[in-house]
């Protein structure tokens, strides 16, 4: 297990976003919960994209903006996709019941995290910044540390 106190990686294209996202996968064994968070197209669902390739899903991942949470079927790991972009109120956060999906048999990625007191084995923090078209800044941070 390497160590993501905080780990800085650029990148210059979509594909090695999923490049440095898929070998993250291979650091996670289930009940991990990732917050991605970066401005409108920065790459949060590209990023997921790698770690559910990582993770050994063979769907195609696309943002669950729309449906709130998609759920994939890993080699090992169940992956829930969450974009709480359109959640309006807290009262609608609790009535998603995301508690449930945190498990030792699941890894949750949340886009637009808006839920404040996550409880799960591991919390991380992915930051995606926009740097050109083409480049960005990727730091992930184990959060684990701080929250518990």
């Amino acid at each position: 297990m390497k160590d993501y106190n905080e780990k800085t990686f650029i990148s210059n294209s979509a594909e090695k976003t999923q490049s440095i996202a898929e070998e993250f996968a291979k650091d996670l064994s289930g009940g991990e919960v990732l917050i991605v968070k970066g401005g409108l197209g920065a790459g949060k669902t590209t990023f997921t994209q790698g770690l559910a390739k990582g993770l050994g899903v063979m769907q195609q991942i696309i943002s669950p903006t729309f449906t709130i949470v998609k759920e994939y079927c890993g080699s090992s790991v169940f992956l829930y996709h969450i974009d709480m972009y359109r959640i309006e109120d807290v009262q609608e956060l609790e009535n998603l019941g995301l508690e449930e999906l945190f498990s030792d048999d699941s890894i949750v990625v949340i886009e637009w995290n808006k839920k404040e007191n996550i409880t799960a084995k591991k919390v991380y923090e992915i930051q995606i910044d926009i740097q050109t078209d083409k480049n960005r800044v990727l730091i992930i941070k184990d959060l684990s540390r701080t929250i518990q």
